[in-house]
């Protein structure tokens, strides 16, 4: 599926067309339970969309390896096993899957952005990685918040991925799931002058009602941060969706629905059809310069803004556990005298 975003409003100028950035929302099925299996899918994906000419990716929530599904439908005492099978699944960073996909990237001159589990030590966390066009990992993000069951899993992020980054194809934020219902962390990106946002959901929850919220959550980030959304959701099909409903003892209901893939543009609308059901990805054209014409009337960091009223203030130092200050003086090291007298 292929749209132009804006190209249809005539008074877009000719010099326009030079902004244009061909971009795709992923939707994609994890190989549950395996790393290497969804690396080596993302990968060929990747380069599908080479092939294609997009220059910029986004794929699911934590699609690599699997979203914790088992933690929705599954009390805390129950989920040992699945959690450290995930665990020993998850990614480190660097590892041979970032370095793979950073390969994809780097082979196809595209910017991708996608969800990992993350390990860190004996933690998982929700990380979204940036690739630019040659490979480079310009962000390792995790989500600040791990929401409702996801707390028994995942770690808790700081803010030091809460910013806009400058990439081949323009100026990138990210955010995750129910980020988007956390305005600061909106603002943050949107004061940081993002151009096109990345936005992963994981798909297979929540059913109807989770799409209706995520719709008009990144639709209203598209229209107040006048920025373009290319938003992805991960697919399970019938099969992958009876084996959790199998492996957890969950209803099938459970793992079904809350797909919406779909790319918005800065005036909020829908570019496309979204995809709501089966593996595909949405692809756009976004021309750059309906930012302009959106922050025209109302940009949020600028003219439609009153900072002296209302404004952020943001912490983007690293988070450590580890905070250490020597206060042993170091022993005078031996001079040659000394080593000769001894």
């Amino acid at each position: 599926m292929l749209v132009i975003a804006g190209r249809s409003d005539p008074h877009i100028e000719k010099e326009s067309l030079m902004t244009v950035v061909k971009v795709a929302a992923v939707q994609i099925s994890p190989v549950l339970y395996s790393r290497a299996g969804t690396v080596e899918r993302v990968v060929k994906k990747i380069h599908d969309l080479g092939r294609r000419d997009v220059r910029f990716a986004v794929f699911p929530e934590t699609v690599v390896p699997y979203y914790p599904y088992f933690s929705w439908v599954k009390p805390p005492y129950a989920i040992e096993g699945d959690q450290l099978r995930l665990l020993e699944e998850s990614v480190t960073v660097p590892s041979a899957e970032t370095n793979a996909i950073a390969e994809a990237a780097r082979q196809n001159q595209m910017v991708v952005s996608i969800g990992v589990n993350e390990r860190d030590g004996g933690t998982i966390y929700n990380t979204q990685l940036l690739f630019d066009a040659d490979g480079t990992l310009l962000q390792r993000r995790r989500k600040i918040t791990p929401t409702y069951h996801e707390r028994m899993v995942w770690g808790q992020g700081d803010a030091s991925g809460l910013r806009a980054i400058d990439s081949a194809v323009g100026r990138i934020g990210q955010l995750a799931c129910w980020e988007h219902f956390q305005p600061l962390a909106r603002y943050a990106l949107i004061a940081d002058g993002e151009q096109i946002h990345a936005a992963m959901f994981p798909g297979a929850l929540g059913a109807e009602r989770f799409v209706d919220q995520m719709e008009v959550a990144i639709r209203q980030h598209a229209l107040e941060s006048a920025s373009f959304v290319v938003n992805a959701t991960a697919w399970l099909d019938p099969e992958q969706q009876a084996q959790l409903a199998r492996d957890t003892g969950g209803p099938v209901g459970a793992f079904s629905g809350g797909f919406f893939t779909a790319v918005v543009d800065p005036e909020g609308r829908i570019v496309g059809e979204p995809l709501r059901a089966g593996e595909g990805e949405v692809i756009a054209d976004l021309d750059l310069a309906l930012i302009d014409r959106r922050k025209r009337m109302a940009d949020t960091r600028g003219h439609y803004s009153r900072p002296e009223l209302l404004s952020l203030r943001i912490d983007r130092t690293p988070a450590s556990v580890l905070h250490a200050r020597d206060t042993q003086a170091p022993a005078p090291r031996a001079t040659e005298e000394d080593l000769f007298a001894r």
